[in-house]
């Protein structure tokens, strides 16, 4: 049989054919990747799994974004600040009870270094912006920091700033101080706290005098260099392009013939590439797709509702509404649950969900989610409970698939697990044994 072909620029998406038949075969490339030190790295590898990043000193990125769970966490919606453990068995300190599930679910880490990642977040609140004097579009505006290296690099600083996930509450911390009262940048501000933290460890001052001059010659750590070698990590620890599909585009191996079949229906039949699109199944744009919204929402502090109408509060565009990024489908099979609110822990219901997007709500079954042990003050089905939100969110939907049998969709979920990289989760640094802080490592 002809091998199928799939152009891997973006440019020469647009242009494909309905079917899958004629398009030329292009594999991953490392041109499609920054290039990283691996010193920074190295370093980066070290901060990632250190909580010395965090407020109160006991959450690290990998306790959200852990490889056993596939680079998230396993769970519908974090519990962050206040939680204990990880993923489904993550539970509560009951001398610090969590003030409410994070409001999405944990995003996957695989691929982030590809260059065509300029986009971050399920509503794209951070975007690569060469108009702005930091290179970067972020909710700071003009206030934004100059000096990260890219969008992953920035992506960082959220994290660290919200009280739910990693800065801890109100007057719990130095940390927590300072993002209550507004003070980010500059001296005092939280990445001035978090980035004196780590200089005044040995380890982590040599490990960056090592690999910068200037730090060396005695310019302080700022939290750009500590936010910068956690991209290079990321984009290092977790670059996927190793799968049976990648294989297959390589011409060293075959796919059976239900990953073949449901190839065939993906870039063709049942419209999957509409939207996820080049190397990595993404066109990186926000579509309304109807996932039912469970947990506290994404509301101020000040609001009481469980909205989360994703890229308008962004944009403030009406035509935004319930729009999420598309995100990757690379090692989908291992990054359930599903969809920006985490409320699909089978990739089939999910998939059943997205090709008639406009009844996923009537048609959902709220044992789809999966929660770590905690009931928050926050009804989680407060948003799935009002009939106006639910009409809101059908209404913003304006794609509609195609009727699949039960075997067809049997053979999409074939190919998308030719589209899994189990070796992007076993074969390079992994998580330490001990951080430089000498506070715990979730292992």
């Amino acid at each position: 049989m002809k091998k199928q072909a799939l152009f891997l620029t973006v440019s020469a998406l647009s242009l494909w054919p309905v079917t899958s038949t004629s398009i030329e075969v292009k594999a991953v490339s490392d041109d499609l990747f920054v290039d990283v030190d691996i010193n920074q790295a190295r370093l980066g590898q070290l901060l990632f799994w250190d909580p010395i990043l965090s407020g109160n000193k006991n959450i690290s990125c990998g306790t959200c974004h852990h490889p056993k769970l596939g680079t998230a966490d396993g769970v519908s919606l974090s519990i962050g600040e206040g939680g204990v453990g990880l993923g489904a068995d993550r539970g509560v300190d009951e001398n610090n009870l969590p003030e409410q599930r994070i409001p999405r679910n944990a995003p996957a880490l695989f691929n982030l270094g590809a260059k065509e990642f300029t986009v971050m977040f399920h509503d794209g609140r951070l975007e690569a912006d060469e108009t702005k004097k930091s290179g970067l579009r972020t909710p700071l505006d003009d206030d934004m920091t100059v000096g990260f290296s890219g969008v992953l690099s920035a992506q960082s600083m959220f994290p660290v700033l919200s009280p739910d996930e990693m800065a801890g509450h109100y007057s719990e911390n130095d940390v927590a101080k300072a993002v209550r009262r507004g003070l980010i940048t500059g001296d005092g501000g939280a990445w001035d706290i978090i980035s004196k933290r780590v200089a005044a460890i040995d380890e982590y001052q040599a490990m960056f005098d090592a690999i910068d001059p200037e730090i060396a010659e005695g310019r302080p750590i700022d939290f750009t260099d500590i936010s910068d070698a956690l991209a290079a990590f990321i984009a290092f620890e977790w670059r996927s392009d190793d799968s049976l599909f990648d294989n297959y585009l390589r011409g060293n191996t075959e796919l059976d013939a239900k990953a073949q079949s449901g190839m065939d229906l993906f870039y063709g039949k049942a419209s999957c590439a509409d939207c996820h699109s080049g190397p990595f199944q993404t066109d990186h744009k926000f579509h309304a797709m109807g996932v039912p919204q469970i947990g506290p929402g994404k509301a101020e502090r000040f609001e009481s509702h469980s909205q989360d109408t994703g890229r308008m509060r962004v944009t403030g565009k009406p035509e935004d509404a319930y729009a999420f990024r598309t995100p990757s489908l690379r090692n989908v099979t291992l990054t359930a649950p599903y969809g920006h609110s985490g409320a699909y822990r089978d990739l089939r219901q999910f998939v059943e969900a997205h090709l008639e997007p406009s009844t996923a709500i009537e048609n959902y079954d709220r044992s789809e989610a999966l929660f770590a042990g905690y009931t928050p003050p926050k009804n989680d089905w407060a948003a799935l409970d009002d009939a106006n939100e639910n009409t809101a969110i059908k209404s913003a939907v304006s794609w509609s698939g195609p009727i699949l049998s039960a075997d067809e969709i049997d053979d999409l979920l074939a190919f998308l697990k030719a589209l899994e990289d189990e070796k992007s989760l076993t074969l390079r640094f992994g998580v330490p044994d001990t951080v430089p802080s000498g506070l715990p490592v979730d292992k």
